[in-house]
């Protein structure tokens, strides 16, 4: 191992634990990226004694800061771009009613039982005694070349005392596409209920890393078949399933979510985006009929589907923000490109696809790519052309009109000084019919243009003029 401890750190490191006689070791997360050939820069680092006071020594040979945290018996170090956190070896208990242990000083052996998975209960030795000497007394390394998420101790227990463990088996099968051990998947199945203890907060934040993962669909498959995904997010589960009348079935739409989802992997790391894909469809089991003579529709589950969006946000201690906005939007109008793609494209419904839009609309484009998923190779070319005829239409019609984020050239301050009234109701009608007569493509989208259209809208309904007409 001593050829992939070549980063300084690991010098200084090994020159402190020589100095005061401490064994040191690297530990977890890093070690079994190392043998993965994965990037890292989180450096955990187990020591026989006191953690804080090893980091200290070492902070002070790097001539850097450490940051102590009493509570939790760490230190915490950054060196050039790596974060380095110091820890005494520890053994660990836990009480039926919360995942937080009751801890106390350890061995090593110790510390390793206490670790989630055997590919993350790996350490190298740093003192220099023993330095590069890798520990294994769960045969991590064995598990990392069958690529299995194995427990150190009985997944039963490993799984009860800490559920988080649950997300996390599963967020790791589905990051590095291993297999979850059986008797382990047998054990989160026997402990769903358990994830109860664990906060909103924690369960969402491993629940994004699954999104992010290069296959989300992997680990929706295993929080699906496990239970879980029952427990934590029901309406997405509400997607599963096929129904028949006379016949006539729809497809699932809860693999076909997944299979959206794995799509706009392949295309972005966005995590809002894949939210997007996620919850595009999550109104059809709300809004599915079967109509005589037509088969199953769902009617309007873009308008109800973005109405539940914020709900589920707020389920998940998701953020509320801007962020929550987008994903609302992306669900909103998710059917507008396709149904371009299907029809003749005018440039009117570019206008207002450009309009609604926004500065979201390749964001739109990406997540309507994603949702062919139509086995049909004719469909799928025949869809993939008209996208871009759709495309170029989009960038014709933008740089032509300027509809994007579009700020209407005549204000309704305009309108009440030109024609002398107060806001009410008629300024709100000619301001809507400015924006109803440029869309169309009845007048260019200039001020010129649009306060001659103006004066000839207001005369209509009888108002005079009686200020000077202002253009640019």
């Amino acid at each position: 191992m001593i050829q992939h401890l070549q980063h300084p750190i690991f010098n200084i490191i090994t020159e402190a634990a020589g100095k005061s006689n401490v064994e040191a070791y690297v530990i977890g997360g890093f070690v079994r990226d190392l043998y993965l050939n994965r990037p890292s820069k989180d450096i955990d680092i187990v020591v026989i004694g006191n953690g804080i006071e090893f980091a200290e020594q070492v902070a002070k040979q790097l001539k850097v800061q450490v940051s102590v945290f009493k509570n939790f018996g760490t230190a915490m170090l950054k060196y050039h771009d790596l974060e380095v956190e110091f820890v005494g070896a520890r053994k660990e208990s836990y009480r039926i009613d919360s995942r937080k242990p009751i801890v106390e000083n350890g061995s090593l052996e110790d510390d390793q039982k206490r670790r989630d998975f055997t590919i993350n209960a790996l350490a190298i030795a740093l003192h220099p005694k023993q330095f590069g000497a890798l520990i294994d007394p769960f045969n991590g390394i064995k598990d990392l070349e069958n690529r299995l998420i194995k427990t150190p101790l009985n997944p039963v227990e490993t799984f009860s005392d800490d559920p988080l463990r649950i997300m996390r088996a599963i967020r790791f099968a589905s990051q590095l596409d291993f297999n979850i051990d059986e008797t382990a998947l047998a054990a989160i199945k026997t402990n769903t209920e358990r994830i109860s203890i664990v906060s909103q907060e924690r369960i969402t934040d491993e629940l994004n890393k699954i999104i992010l993962s290069p296959t989300p669909s992997i680990g929706f498959k295993h929080l699906f078949d496990t239970g879980l995904l029952h427990v934590m997010f029901p309406q997405m589960v509400a997607l599963h399933g096929v129904e028949y009348i006379k016949g006539k079935g729809h497809k699932d739409n809860f693999y076909h979510t997944l299979q959206v989802l794995d799509n706009i992997a392949q295309t972005t790391n966005d995590l809002w985006l894949r939210w997007a894909a996620i919850l595009h469809d999550i109104a059809k089991p709300a809004t599915k009929r079967f109509e005589e003579g037509h088969g199953w529709t769902f009617h309007g589950h873009e308008d109800k589907g973005a109405r539940m969006v914020p709900k589920i946000f707020a389920q998940l201690k998701l953020p509320l923000n801007e962020k929550m906005k987008l994903v609302q939007k992306l669900v909103q109008l998710h059917l507008r490109p396709i149904v371009l793609a299907q029809d003749i494209v005018t440039d009117s419904a570019v206008r207002r696809l450009l309009f609604d839009a926004g500065d979201d609309i390749e964001s739109l484009m990406l997540l309507c790519k994603a949702d062919i998923t139509t086995k049909n190779e004719y469909k799928v070319k025949k869809y993939r052309n008209n996208f871009e005829l759709v495309q170029q239409k989009l960038k014709e019609v933008e740089e032509r009109d300027k509809v994007r984020n579009w700020q209407p050239p005549v204000t309704g301050l305009d309108i009440m000084e030109l024609f002398g009234i107060r806001e009410g109701r008629e300024v709100g009608i000619i301001k809507q019919q400015i924006r109803e007569a440029i869309l169309e493509g009845d007048i260019p989208n200039s001020r010129d243009a649009a306060m001659s259209y103006t004066i000839q809208k207001g005369l209509e309904i009888g108002l005079k003029v009686v200020a000077n007409r202002k253009s640019d």
